[in-house]
Protein backbone atom coordinates (compact mmCIF):
# COMPACT_ATOMS: atom_id res chain seq x y z
CA UNK A 1 0.00 0.00 0.00
CA UNK A 2 1.13 3.82 -0.65
CA UNK A 3 2.48 5.72 1.81
CA UNK A 4 1.93 9.41 0.28
CA UNK A 5 -1.25 10.87 -0.04
CA UNK A 6 -0.39 11.67 -3.96
CA UNK A 7 0.20 7.77 -4.07
CA UNK A 8 -3.08 7.18 -2.64
CA UNK A 9 -4.70 9.37 -5.27
CA UNK A 10 -2.83 7.79 -8.15
CA UNK A 11 -3.62 4.36 -6.86
CA UNK A 12 -7.20 5.40 -7.10
CA UNK A 13 -6.90 6.72 -10.49
CA UNK A 14 -5.15 3.76 -12.35
CA UNK A 15 -8.08 1.54 -10.62
CA UNK A 16 -10.48 4.14 -12.42
CA UNK A 17 -8.73 3.69 -15.63
CA UNK A 18 -8.07 -0.08 -15.25
CA UNK A 19 -11.71 -0.93 -14.76
CA UNK A 20 -12.31 1.72 -17.96
CA UNK A 21 -9.87 -0.54 -20.04
CA UNK A 22 -11.31 -3.63 -19.44
CA UNK A 23 -14.24 -2.55 -20.42
CA UNK A 24 -13.04 -1.46 -23.22
CA UNK A 25 -11.70 -4.64 -24.15
CA UNK A 26 -14.67 -6.65 -23.08
CA UNK A 27 -16.58 -4.81 -25.70
CA UNK A 28 -14.19 -5.30 -28.02
CA UNK A 29 -14.34 -9.19 -27.86
CA UNK A 30 -17.93 -9.37 -27.35
CA UNK A 31 -18.30 -8.01 -30.46
CA UNK A 32 -16.11 -10.36 -32.52
CA UNK A 33 -17.94 -12.94 -30.78
CA UNK A 34 -20.99 -11.48 -32.52
CA UNK A 35 -19.43 -11.69 -35.69
CA UNK A 36 -18.06 -15.26 -35.93
CA UNK A 37 -21.57 -16.61 -34.52
CA UNK A 38 -22.98 -14.28 -37.20
CA UNK A 39 -20.57 -15.52 -39.87
CA UNK A 40 -21.35 -19.68 -38.48
CA UNK A 41 -25.03 -18.69 -39.51
CA UNK A 42 -24.46 -16.90 -42.50
CA UNK A 43 -25.94 -13.89 -41.91
CA UNK A 44 -22.93 -12.12 -43.52
CA UNK A 45 -25.10 -8.82 -43.61
CA UNK A 46 -24.68 -8.03 -40.04
CA UNK A 47 -21.46 -9.61 -39.70
CA UNK A 48 -20.54 -6.46 -42.28
CA UNK A 49 -22.43 -4.15 -39.82
CA UNK A 50 -20.78 -4.54 -36.85
CA UNK A 51 -17.11 -5.45 -38.63
CA UNK A 52 -17.65 -1.26 -39.62
CA UNK A 53 -18.53 -0.42 -35.33
CA UNK A 54 -15.86 -2.65 -34.10
CA UNK A 55 -13.32 -1.07 -36.33
CA UNK A 56 -13.28 1.86 -34.70
CA UNK A 57 -13.46 0.41 -31.47
CA UNK A 58 -10.31 -1.44 -32.05
CA UNK A 59 -8.23 1.96 -33.65
CA UNK A 60 -9.63 3.98 -30.64
CA UNK A 61 -8.04 1.58 -28.30
CA UNK A 62 -4.68 0.73 -30.17
CA UNK A 63 -4.77 4.87 -29.82
CA UNK A 64 -5.22 5.34 -26.26
CA UNK A 65 -2.44 2.43 -25.42
CA UNK A 66 -5.41 -0.10 -24.41
CA UNK A 67 -4.44 -3.10 -27.14
CA UNK A 68 -1.20 -3.01 -28.69
CA UNK A 69 -1.49 -1.79 -32.48
CA UNK A 70 -0.07 -4.60 -33.56
CA UNK A 71 -2.73 -6.72 -31.87
CA UNK A 72 -4.80 -4.07 -33.70
CA UNK A 73 -4.33 -4.86 -37.02
CA UNK A 74 -3.99 -8.61 -36.13
CA UNK A 75 -7.60 -8.42 -35.57
CA UNK A 76 -8.93 -6.32 -38.01
CA UNK A 77 -6.95 -8.40 -40.62
CA UNK A 78 -8.10 -11.45 -39.27
CA UNK A 79 -11.67 -10.67 -39.18
CA UNK A 80 -11.90 -9.22 -41.95
CA UNK A 81 -10.19 -12.51 -43.75
CA UNK A 82 -12.76 -14.47 -42.23
CA UNK A 83 -15.69 -12.68 -43.86
CA UNK A 84 -13.93 -12.74 -46.71
CA UNK A 85 -13.84 -16.08 -46.66
CA UNK A 86 -17.38 -16.76 -45.68
CA UNK A 87 -18.41 -14.45 -48.40
CA UNK A 88 -16.53 -16.52 -51.31
CA UNK A 89 -18.29 -19.83 -50.51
Amino acid sequence: MPIKKSSFKELRKTKTRTLFNKIREKKIKDTLKKIQKALTIKNLEEAQKLAQSVVGMIDKAAKRNIIHPNKAARKKSRMFAAIKKASAK
